[in-house]
This record gives structure tokens, C-alpha cells and sequence, in this order.
């Protein structure tokens, strides 16, 4: 049962276990945005890790990209089924990290 967990759990850090995986996801999960939005929104990410990113998350599965037609193309980006079922994951190991980073501080 143990090698069936460390399993599940390596898929789910090789899908998002980069520093602005789940920051996007976390992001997306207040609805479709644009890729302007994104980027305003998160702190500190520059427009080629944000593309990389983005580009790896809808490769994977978790976030669906939608082109609209015309000009100028509007590109929105929203949490697809998977994306936004692994999502709820995160509510939890955030409040995990909150308590760990509280304890390191000694908060």
C-alpha cells in the first residue's frame, strides 16, 4: 500500500510541484482569466514562466485554453475538471504550510 501512495503522491508533485503551479491554479480557481490577468495577479512571475507554466498545465490536463476568434484573439484560461478536483487539494496543504511556517517563526 505504501509504494501505491508514494506513487500517487510523486504524480501529483510532478504535476504542480513547481514554485507557480499551484499559485495558477490557486488563481484560476476564481474563474476563467485572461493571460494579462494572470500575470498582474501573481507577484514576482515573468511572462515566459507564466507562458512555460500555463502551456505545462494544459498539457497535463489541469487547465483548458480557449481561443476566441477575431482580432485581437482573446486566449482565457480556466481549471478543467481535474484541475479544479486537485485544486480543493490545495485548501489543505495551504493550511498545513501556514501552521509549518507559523511554527518555524514561532508564531
Amino acid at each position: 500500500m505504501q509504494d501505491r501512495q508514494q506513487c500517487g503522491v510523486n504524480v501529483v508533485f510532478d504535476l504542480v510541484g513547481s514554485k507557480w503551479k499551484p499559485t495558477i491554479l490557486w488563481r484560476l480557481a476564481e474563474g476563467d482569466q485572461r493571460f494579462a490577468q494572470l500575470r498582474r495577479a501573481i507577484d514576482g512571475i515573468s511572462e515566459k514562466v507564466l507562458t512555460d507554466q500555463l502551456r505545462e498545465l494544459v498539457r497535463d490536463g489541469l487547465v483548458v485554453r480557449t481561443a476566441g476568434e477575431g482580432f485581437p484573439l482573446r486566449v482565457d484560461y480556466r481549471l478543467s475538471d481535474d484541475g479544479a478536483e486537485l485544486n480543493t487539494l490545495l485548501d489543505p496543504i495551504a493550511l498545513w504550510g501556514e501552521r509549518a511556517a507559523a511554527k518555524a517563526t514561532g508564531s
